[in-house]
C-alpha cells in the first residue's frame, strides 16, 4: 500500500471541514484535485473512508485511519518543525493548542501573549474543548499540546499553570450571595445546572462528599448558555474560580465547605516527541508561573 502524505493531509482537512470545498480551500489545492487524492488514498486502503453527501462522515475504516493520519502528521509537523529551528535558529511554523473553557478564558490569552514575544515567527491556534476532548485531541495528534486538568499522573515534562478551587455561583439577589462560604447542603433547594464542557467528575466527588445526590436540574455544554441561566434565575451551579472573569455584575461566586482543588497542566503528547515549540512554550510557561 503506498500512501502518501497529501493524501493524509486531505483525509484530515475533508473531515474537519466538513467537505471538499472547504478542505479545497483550507489547503489550498482545487476541489477536484482534493477529490483525487482521497480517491487514490480508498484505492489504496481497498474501501471508501468516508461516506459523501450533504454532510461527510467517516466510514469505520475511516475512523481507524483518520487516528493513523493525525498522528502521522502531527509527527511530522514535529520533524519540520525540529529542522526549520536547525537551519533557521528560530522557532516558526504552526502549534495547535488545546483547552477548557476557563483556562482558555483566563491563563492561556497571557500565555499567548508572551508566547508571542518570545516566538514572534510561531502562529499558536487555540481549540476549545471538554476535558474528555482535550485528552484525546492530543492523543491522536488533532494538537500538539494542549492545557488538560488533573491529568494522573501529571505527564513527564509537563508543567503546572495553575491550582484553583469550585465554588457556588449564584445570582448577586439570592439569599446566600452575601455568605463567605456555604455548603451544598445549602443549595439543596436550587436546581443544580451542569455544563458538560468540564469538570463534571470533580462536581459528582464535591456531592460525594457532601452525601448528597448529583442530580443536575439541566445540562448544557456552553458555559455561557449556563451563566445566562443563573443570571436568569433558573438555578445555581459549579464552577471553578478561574471562571469569576466571566461573571456578569449579576452574577456571584461563594466558597464552599466541601473544598477541592483541580489542577491545570500543559503538556505536549504523551508517547511521542514533542514538537521543539512545544517545549520552548513548556519553558516560556513556567517561568510565567514560577513564584517571583
Amino acid at each position: 500500500m503506498v500512501v502518501t502524505l497529501r493524501q493524509l493531509d486531505v483525509l484530515v482537512a475533508v473531515v474537519d471541514e466538513g467537505g471538499f470545498g472547504a478542505a479545497a480551500d483550507s489547503l489550498r489545492m482545487s476541489q477536484s484535485a482534493v477529490s483525487h487524492s482521497l480517491a487514490a488514498l480508498e484505492q489504496s486502503t481497498g474501501a471508501p473512508l468516508v461516506v459523501r453527501g450533504q454532510a461527510i462522515a467517516t466510514t469505520l475504516l475511516g475512523d481507524a485511519v483518520l487516528a493513523h493520519a493525525r498522528c502521522v502528521l502531527a509527527s511530522v509537523r514535529a520533524l519540520e518543525a525540529t529542522v526549520d529551528l536547525h537551519r533557521h535558529g528560530a522557532m516558526i511554523g504552526t502549534v495547535r493548542l488545546a483547552a477548557g473553557v476557563t483556562a482558555s478564558h483566563r491563563l492561556v490569552p497571557e500565555l499567548l501573549s508572551r508566547w508571542r514575544a518570545e516566538m514572534p515567527g510561531l502562529d499558536v491556534r487555540l481549540f476549545e474543548g471538554s476535558d474528555e476532548e482535550l485528552q484525546t485531541w492530543l492523543d491522536t495528534g488533532a494538537v500538539d499540546a494542549a492545557v488538560l486538568t488533573d491529568p494522573d499522573p501529571i505527564p513527564h515534562g509537563a508543567v503546572v499553570l495553575a491550582r484553583d478551587d469550585f465554588r457556588a455561583v449564584l445570582r448577586a439577589d439570592h439569599p446566600l450571595a452575601g455568605e463567605t462560604r456555604i455548603g451544598l447542603c445549602d443549595l439543596t433547594d436550587d436546581p443544580m445546572l451542569a455544563s458538560t464542557s468540564g469538570c463534571e467528575p470533580q462536581i459528582i466527588t464535591m456531592h460525594a462528599m457532601a452525601g448528597f445526590p448529583y442530580v443536575p436540574a439541566q445540562r448544557v455544554h456552553e458555559t455561557t448558555t449556563l451563566l445566562g441561566m443563573i443570571e436568569a434565575g433558573l438555578g445555581v451551579a459549579i464552577m471553578p474560580a478561574l471562571a469569576r472573569t466571566m461573571l456578569t455584575d449579576n452574577l456571584v461566586m461563594v466558597e464552599l465547605d466541601q473544598h477541592l482543588e483541580r489542577t491545570l497542566v500543559f503538556t505536549g503528547p504523551p508517547g511521542r516527541p514533542w514538537h521543539p515549540s512545544v517545549e520552548r512554550m513548556r519553558d516560556v510557561a513556567e517561568a510565567a508561573t514560577r513564584p517571583g
